[in-house]
């Protein structure tokens, strides 16, 4: 089970009430509820082996330099807080390391890889599985690592982590038209706002989708482009053939990375804390409570 950490404690921030604290009265909503939601996934599907995946580095220069629009509007709203505007005050940043410490004294094991992002990770780990595999992210981009021969499924939180949507290939096909490996090609092709990719001007998801189940895959898209006997509208013809120099390089930035030089690290669901005194030391100072209890009960089931 490879958890896209900062997709959960993200989604655990907004989840759980900020008036959920340490007795310091600091807020500890994104932990508490990240723990939770440890403590349900090994629950509810008991995996073997466990890793927090992290964001070493959420924008990487080598996808920024090779679409330079890449996650660059996320950079701008850190920018944009004018003297004039009421300052928010951030209280998840400084959630993270006690997420990272607790992990640490629990024994998961928590992998981030400089240059990389947690996607990257997840992805290598998958490529390197010999044994199926549960991705849990709330991130679609990961649906392209859905593999049922290989047994690879993503586990897409609907609302905690009790309410997971199952996507397999079935699901993809009903939803998009097109299997895991088809679906970097849609992003890409579509484009995603919300990461800065620019896609094809007047290619939505449908038409995407279409062209796929036409032409099999982008490289087949292209070589129609040249081919004056495909069907394509002369519009579609037009648009893909101007975006030649976005699509020679935006799928090293769409497809996650499955070369990442992991770490030598031990995977396996910890029965034990791995450093109790530390675990003991944090649930005092931020107030864990039941929700560090329950785990280590669950872990040690």
């Amino acid at each position: 089970m490879l958890l896209d950490t900062a997709s959960l404690y993200f989604r655990a921030y907004f989840g759980v009430p900020e008036s959920v604290k340490a007795p310091d009265g600091t807020p500890v909503n994104a932990v508490r509820g990240l723990l939770e939601f440890i403590d349900r996934l090994v629950k509810d599907h008991h995996p073997d082996e466990l890793v927090a995946c992290m964001d070493a580095d959420w924008r990487p220069q080598w996808r920024v330099d090779l679409i330079p629009s890449y996650k660059a509007h996320r950079v701008a709203e850190e920018r944009e807080s004018g003297p004039d505007e009421e300052e928010v005050p951030d209280t998840l940043s400084p959630q993270v390391p006690v997420i990272e410490a607790v992990l640490d004294a629990l024994g998961i094991a928590r992998v981030g890889v400089a240059g990389y992002e947690a996607d990257d990770v997840i992805g290598t780990f998958t490529a390197r599985a010999t044994g199926p595999v549960d991705i849990v992210t709330g991130d679609r981009d990961l649906y392209q690592l859905v593999d049922d021969e290989r047994r690879v499924r993503v586990l897409y939180p609907l609302k905690g982590v009790g309410s997971l949507q199952l996507t397999d290939e079935a699901w993809l096909r009903e939803k998009y038209g097109v299997d895991g490996r088809g679906y970097a090609d849609l992003a890409l092709l579509r484009g995603d706002p919300s990461d800065g990719l620019p896609g094809v001007p007047g290619i939505g998801e449908k038409t995407a989708a279409k062209l796929l189940a036409e032409f099999g895959d982008l490289a087949g898209i292209m070589a129609a482009v040249d081919d004056p006997k495909a069907k394509l509208t002369p519009s579609q013809r037009k648009r893909l053939d101007e975006s030649r120099p976005y699509v020679a390089v935006a799928p090293k930035v769409v497809r996650v990375a499955a070369d990442v030089p992991l770490p030598t690290v031990e995977t396996a669901v910890p029965r034990a804390p791995r450093d109790p005194a530390a675990l003991e030391k944090l649930a005092e100072r931020w107030g864990l409570g039941g929700s560090l209890q329950r785990l280590v009960a669950t872990l040690g089931a």
